[in-house]
């Protein structure tokens, strides 16, 4: 065997490219067409979607072996299906829904006196209002109505499906206002809120693992009919496992506006989907339909360290012996590359986007590119220690 023929495809493998992945093979995956029978537990299929009765989900929530039996059909929905799921009627009360949109209207509007403007991932900002953290917010302003709200059977079963028991329920509420502009279509958390190059530097089964830490969902909070924007899909694109470095290039994103679907929903439906599956939010070309939904993202338990570190006390005690290391020559750059990699944060999630918004990317700065910045800039240790104790003010819920 050719041995550099070998390290060459294991390299390929596991080091993705920025042209990684063949728009012809894409059009043939997403070109699958959903088939009823493949769904028995669904009470239909509406453009390429699978579509589920609320009431039939909370009674199958009453009994064991029906909810594991509609569970196990939603896992398979979302890897090998379409990728995603319609709840029809999945809040039961819609008076709670109303309720929560009251208590949402009222934090954007005291958000909005108080000078905060929230911006979005993959939408200019302006076009649309958001609430980050609105989980928290929500629970802290109406608590009563938030414990109403969440004990939906339906989010329960669809992230118990997913992610498994002990998972870490997110929210943010968007209301797209008229006029409102389109999403990108893209990928979402963890890897979709990279760069390419960010992303390349993740091995090939990283890209594996993504969509399987999280799972997105959402809950119409009005009626949403096509011309309001609601959420464009790809069904079937969330199986192209070169997806998060290939979707933002210009071929994939053409196929996505051929052949994307988009479904109307009424106040009180939940959509869950792939975080893998290619969408973005549609134009709102109406007049008078503030579109809103609290966007639901919902992590795998497994997301943490086995300990707990206060690496803002690592960093400051450090940062003097690496700034020395870095003067005197006794370490490379590349060694305290990777003694600040032990050291510092080096991811910018979780954290308070109202204090800490993206910055020039998706995503804030991390604690280690801080670190990294300081040190090429000589920064003294008071001034480090100073910065790292401003920024942990600002990560707090």
């Amino acid at each position: 065997m050719d041995t550099q023929t070998l390290t060459s495809r294991r390299r390929q493998k596991v080091w993705l490219d920025s042209q990684a992945g063949n728009v012809e093979a894409f059009k043939a995956l997403v070109a699958q067409k959903t088939n009823p029978a493949d769904w028995p537990l669904a009470s239909g299929v509406d453009r390429n979607v699978l579509i589920y009765d609320g009431h039939m989900v909370r009674e199958a929530a009453r009994d064991p072996e029906r909810r594991r039996d509609l569970m196990a059909e939603w896992v398979d929905a979302f890897t090998t299906g379409p990728g995603v799921i319609v709840i029809k009627r999945a809040m039961a009360d819609l008076s709670v829904v109303d309720r929560a949109t009251e208590v949402f209207n009222a934090i954007v509007k005291a958000e909005k006196e108080a000078g905060k403007a929230a911006g979005d991932h993959f939408a200019k900002p302006g076009a649309n209002d958001r609430i980050w953290n609105s989980l928290q917010k929500h629970a802290l302003s109406d608590p009563e109505n938030f414990a109403r709200y969440y004990a939906s059977e339906a989010i329960a079963m669809a992230s118990e499906a997913w992610l498994g028991r002990g998972y870490q329920m997110t929210a943010q509420m968007n209301r797209v206002n008229p006029g409102g502009t389109a999403q990108t279509p893209h990928r979402d958390y963890h890897l979709g809120f990279m760069s390419p190059e960010q992303m390349q530097a993740y091995p090939g089964h990283i890209h594996a693992v993504s969509p399987l830490l999280t799972l997105q969902g959402a809950v119409a909070h009005c009626d949403m009919p096509v011309e309001s924007g609601p959420t464009l899909f790809l069904p079937y694109s969330q199986a192209f496992f070169e997806g998060y470095l290939a979707f933002g290039r210009p071929e994939f994103q053409a196929v996505f506006a051929e052949r994307h679907v988009q479904l109307p929903l009424a106040k009180g439906d939940a959509i869950f989907f792939n975080p893998a599956l290619m969408h973005g939010a549609g134009n709102n070309v109406s007049t008078d339909i503030w579109r809103m939904a609290n966007l639901l993202q919902v992590s795998s338990a497994f997301g943490r360290a086995m300990e707990t570190v206060d690496r803002d006390a690592m960093s400051k005690a450090v940062y003097p012996a690496l700034l020395a290391a870095r003067k005197s020559g006794t370490l490379t750059p590349a060694e305290i590359a990777n003694a600040i990699a032990a050291t510092a944060e080096g991811y910018a999630f979780p954290t308070n986007l109202d204090r800490d918004p993206p910055v020039g990317g998706l995503a804030p700065k991390t604690q280690n590119t801080m670190m990294t910045e300081a040190l090429q800039a000589g920064m003294e240790p008071q001034a480090f220690v100073d910065l790292v104790e401003s920024q942990a003010v600002k990560r707090r819920a």
